[in-house]
Formats: C-alpha cells, sequence, structure tokens
C-alpha cells in the first residue's frame, strides 16, 4: 500500500472533523488506522495504539468483533435496504428490544442516522406533541450550558457548542439553564446535593418566568461528556422529572453517549430510577459499527401521533436501515451476553480509584469524576483557586504529543481529560492508561512548575 499517495491524497482531498489538514500534514500524518482488537488498534506501518476513548465514546464492545460483522453481512446479502413505505424484521426486532431493555413504557422507536438526528428528531417530536395536544404556544426548548447534542443546525444550538461561525448567536426558543457541575457551580453551591437542588430550581424558575405555556421541554444529559463528565448530585434527575411533570414540559434525556452501559449501567437514568419522555441514543447502540441513532418515546407520546390526520412527518433516508439495525441487535447481544455493563461498573470504579489516587501526587490535577467507564480529569494551574491554565501555554497539543509518543490516541479537550475506554477493557488496560497519563502530566508539571 503506497503510504506517501494516502497521505498526499488525504491532504488534497479529505476534510476531517474539528482538523485542519495543513497542520495535520505538518505534523506527519494523518494516522491511517488499519485494523483493530479490543481496546488497540495498529496502524499501516504495524504500530499499536491504545485508543482511549474508542473512537468517539462509541466502540463500546471493542474492536474487531467478527460477529457484527457477519451480521450485517448476512443482512446485506438478503435485504441491503427497504422499499419506500415498507420496513424490515430487523428494524422491528430492535425496536422491540429497546422496548424491553429502556426503563418505565419507553416502547416506541424512531431510527436515525445518529446522535445530532436523534436529538434532533426529539425536538420535533416534542413540539410536534403540544401541537396536537392543542398547545401550539409550547415551542421553546430548555438546554443547559456546558452540554452538547450535536452538530446540526436544529441542535448546535442545544447546549455549549462552538458556534462562532454561526449567526444568529442564540437561535428562537432555545432557553438555557445552569449546569449542575458539582466542583464548579455556578449558583454557588457547595456539595453535589446542593448545587444540584440549586440547579433545577433554576430550571423552574426559568419554566415561571417565561411562562410553562410557552415550554416545550427540556433536553439534558445525564451525564455531560463533553464538558468533563460532570456527574450532577443525586437529586437533580429526580427534580427534573417532578418539575417537567408539574408544568406538562416534556423531558428529553439525550443519552447518545450515556446509553448502552457507558456509566455502569445499561442507560444511565436508571442510576436515579428517572423515566424521561424521550431517550435518544446513537454511538453505543451499535459500537459505531454502523451508523445508527434511535429516539424513543413514552406510549403517552407516541399515542398522540395515531391516526392518519395525526401523522409526525418526519423521513430520514437512512433512519433504520436494516444493515445497522443487524449491527445494533448483535451489538446489544454481546454487551449482554459478556456483562459489558457490570465490567464498565467495575473497570470504571477501579479507575476512579486510580484517578483519585493520581490527584493526590499531581498538583495540576483539580478533580476528577464519573460513572463506569464515563471519567474525566480537570487540569486546572491552581488548585485553591480552581484557575484554568493560560491558552498560550498550548497544554492541549503539548499533551496531545506526549500521549502520542506512548502511543495513545488520546487527544484531550483541556482543561479537561476525558477517559472514556471500551467497555471490555481490563485491569490491565486501566494500568496501562494511568500509568501513562501519570508520566506525562509529572513531566508537564516539571515543565510549568
Amino acid at each position: 500500500m503506497d503510504t506517501k499517495k494516502n497521505k498526499t491524497d488525504a491532504f488534497n482531498h479529505l476534510w476531517s472533523a474539528n482538523s485542519d489538514w495543513t497542520q495535520v500534514a505538518e505534523q506527519g500524518g494523518p494516522t491511517f488506522i488499519v485494523e483493530g482488537d479490543g481496546v488497540r488498534v495498529k496502524d499501516l506501518e504495524g504500530n499499536e495504539w491504545v485508543d482511549v476513548n474508542g473512537g468517539y465514546s462509541s466502540v463500546n464492545i471493542g474492536y474487531g468483533r467478527k460477529e457484527v460483522a457477519e451480521a450485517m453481512y448476512k443482512q446485506m446479502q438478503e435485504l441491503p435496504y427497504f422499499p419506500q413505505g415498507s420496513t424490515s424484521i430487523p428494524a422491528i426486532k430492535l425496536a422491540k428490544k429497546l422496548s424491553d431493555i429502556t426503563p418505565g413504557d419507553l416502547n416506541r422507536s424512531w431510527f436515525s442516522s445518529g446522535g445530532s438526528e436523534a436529538n434532533e428528531t426529539a425536538i420535533k417530536i416534542a413540539r410536534a406533541y403540544h401541537k396536537r395536544q392543542g398547545e401550539s404556544s409550547r415551542y421553546k426548548i430548555i438546554s443547559r450550558r456546558g452540554s452538547y447534542h450535536g452538530a446540526t443546525g436544529g441542535v448546535l444550538w442545544a447546549g455549549s457548542g462552538d458556534r462562532s461561525d454561526y449567526e444568529p448567536a442564540s437561535y428562537p426558543g432555545m432557553l438555557y439553564a445552569p449546569h449542575p457541575d458539582p466542583y464548579r457551580c455556578e449558583l454557588g453551591g457547595d456539595t453535589p446535593s446542593e448545587c444540584a437542588v440549586l440547579c433545577s430550581d433554576a430550571v423552574e424558575k426559568l419554566i415561571q418566568f417565561h411562562g410553562e405555556s410557552s415550554i416545550a421541554a427540556i433536553i439534558a444529559e445525564p451525564i455531560a461528556g463533553a464538558s468533563g463528565t460532570a456527574v450532577p448530585g443525586d437529586e437533580y434527575w429526580p427534580n427534573l422529572r417532578k418539575i417537567c411533570d408539574k408544568y406538562g414540559v416534556l423531558l428529553i434525556a439525550d443519552e447518545i453517549v450515556c446509553g448502552f452501559g457507558r456509566t455502569g449501567e445499561m442507560f444511565a437514568v436508571n442510576h436515579w430510577d428517572v423515566v424521561p419522555d424521550i431517550l435518544c441514543v446513537a454511538k453505543g447502540i451499535t459500537s459505531s459499527y454502523s451508523p445508527l441513532g434511535a429516539t424513543i418515546v413514552r406510549d403517552k407520546i407516541a399515542d398522540v401521533f395515531k391516526g392518519k390526520d395525526n401523522i409526525f412527518v418526519h423521513t430520514l433516508t437512512f433512519g433504520g436501515h436494516p444493515v445497522s439495525a443487524a449491527a445494533a441487535l448483535a451489538n446489544i447481544e454481546i454487551i449482554e451476553n459478556e456483562n459489558l455493563v457490570d465490567n464498565s461498573k467495575a473497570m470504571g470504579s477501579y479507575l476512579l480509584q486510580n484517578l483519585n489516587q493520581m490527584q493526590k501526587q499531581r498538583r495540576m490535577i483539580g478533580n476528577v469524576r464519573g460513572k463506569g467507564l464515563l471519567a474525566s480529569i480537570e487540569l486546572v494551574s491552581d488548585r485553591n483557586t480552581r484557575t484554568h491554565f493560560n491558552p498560550e501555554m498550548r497544554l492541549g497539543p503539548r499533551l496531545s504529543e506526549k500521549f502520542k509518543s506512548r502511543k495513545m490516541i488520546l487527544n484531550p479537550p483541556v482543561p479537561y481529560i476525558n477517559l472514556q475506554p471500551q467497555l471490555c477493557s481490563k485491569k490491565s488496560d486501566i494500568d496501562f492508561i494511568v500509568s501513562n497519563i501519570d508520566e506525562v502530566l509529572q513531566e508537564i508539571e516539571n515543565e510549568v512548575y
């Protein structure tokens, strides 16, 4: 294989996510990954790397599971797609399986191609639901500062994604509530419980200020993975459920990252025994072996759209693709049969135990937190003031380069080092990740202090 030609073609034609092709070329990249097994992948030169965050926090079962590939191949041979107005057996089986494993009466699934589409669909369902109920004034969506719900036009404004290139800066109908981060509670809570109560109370006050008749839904990640894995206090999600019930607002749980065992439960809302009105999934539903997302709704929501005059008008060409559905079924079977949810809980506990120990030795670690194999380190220049490092220090690129030298694929969005390894991780994998991070942070400390 002509590596030089591939790199030239990549430079001339490939537009990768969140990267500049000129800079990538100057760094000798991009890295061509050609195979994988478990938590490890190999590049074109035969070098082995540990993929610390399993793709985009999404390869839950790990690389190289031929069972999924075989299920996809079999389905591709039988039926690669479906005629307009019909469906496929894998899609039906997957919808039933999701009904079985999600909490409460989340019984009906709308399939899409990925997480952004799943969240877009949820918002459309919420607004359409209220209109069908005779409350067309309910169109506003409450999201949270510090959350991330996708990169497409409808959900880019839900949370705190980079919108600097896109005007207007605010989107009609989007409202923002505080982010329940116990380490940096913007409302001044000193404990996780205080922060949880203050932040959930702020949601209620936002509803009251704008008028409950104008609010369609609240969308929130149970644990916000992109912004440092902030785990809310235990009061937060039950309070959200009560507030939504009180004011007739729909509760949308974005489990794109959290779902399918990532947090040590099949779904993160299970930690708080909360049943959202709409639950959005992607990533781990297929472990990224094939693109797929799903918007799963409770019966009381779905039933409003029964009848020819109430049809939810929404179409996505690849939604419910039979090959992706077959991949999802094989993936979920592996998660269940190999007890990967329990392994995520056990290995996550082991990971946090090691990170907490590391924090005692590394002065630049301000905070560690997580649930299951969804964890994060927050870096600070001063623990007492919790001040972040000056961006001019280029801490992120420096860390990435040091991790790269240790054959770790880990590009931290400083001030955070997010750690979301595959659910099949073993203690030896956790030890490798932790020991190398510790060495890198020690080197950085020697350079900056």
